[in-house]
């Protein structure tokens, strides 16, 4: 799945940029299979807003946004669950965890969304052994720390087949050692589809081979 991105620019961000170098605001951009793109974003650029941009959550935006050729603005409804389902995942920066509901169950609603689904039951079990979060599966989602949550939540990304991986800060809670062990299996993930992320951050890090990288 090929994204490009042409003059966009957020509606309430247009004036603060218009003096302020971005490589990503009002610059075209095309992104192939397989890239690992990393984008660096203080705070106040816009970095949770372009993550739902590409998501569609969000239309305040000048510019396009294009999906294989077809303007994303163009997308909707069936096909655009079904974008969803099959071809873009994502992990937000708030996570959107059902807190009333178990780990496990937060990452079952993900991985049955396609039937057939993508992977068997049993692979939750072997992500959480490799994120370590095995014991807090049968946890409701609000009694776990933010670290659990967000690995669980990279862990419901994972579940669903997808082209392209979006995450906004996934390792904002993170000590080293689990962002080692949360980074080598997004990769691991990646390499199997083929498939490319789009990464979101407020800072540089080493933590993926990345393709290309951008200061938003």
């Amino acid at each position: 799945m090929h994204i490009q991105i042409e003059g966009l620019v957020p509606i309430p961000l247009k004036e603060k940029f218009s003096n302020r170098t971005s490589d990503i605001w009002f610059s075209p951009h095309s992104f192939s299979a397989g890239e690992k793109i990393k984008i660096k974003a203080p705070s106040g650029t816009g970095k949770t807003t372009l993550v739902h941009i590409l998501y569609k959550l969000r239309h305040d935006y000048e510019g396009r946004v294009l999906i294989d050729d077809k303007p994303l603005a163009n997308i909707k409804n069936d096909e655009l669950a079904a974008l969803r389902q099959q071809k873009v995942s994502i992990i937000f920066q708030d996570l959107r965890l059902f807190e009333n509901l178990t780990a496990r169950e937060n990452i079952e609603l993900k991985r049955v969304l396609m039937q057939p689904a993508f992977y068997e039951s049993k692979v939750i079990d072997d992500m959480a052994r490799q994120l370590g979060v095995s014991h807090i599966l049968h946890q409701k989602a609000g009694m776990c720390s933010y670290g659990e949550q967000q690995r669980i939540a990279i862990i419901r990304a994972l579940v669903q087949p997808f082209d392209w991986l979006i995450m906004d800060e996934p390792f904002s809670h993170l000590d080293k050692e689990n962002i080692e062990k949360a980074t080598s299996l997004i990769a691991n993930e990646c390499t199997k589809r083929n498939a490319g992320f789009i990464i979101t951050d407020l800072e540089d890090d080493t933590n993926f081979n990345y393709t290309r990288q951008y200061q938003l």
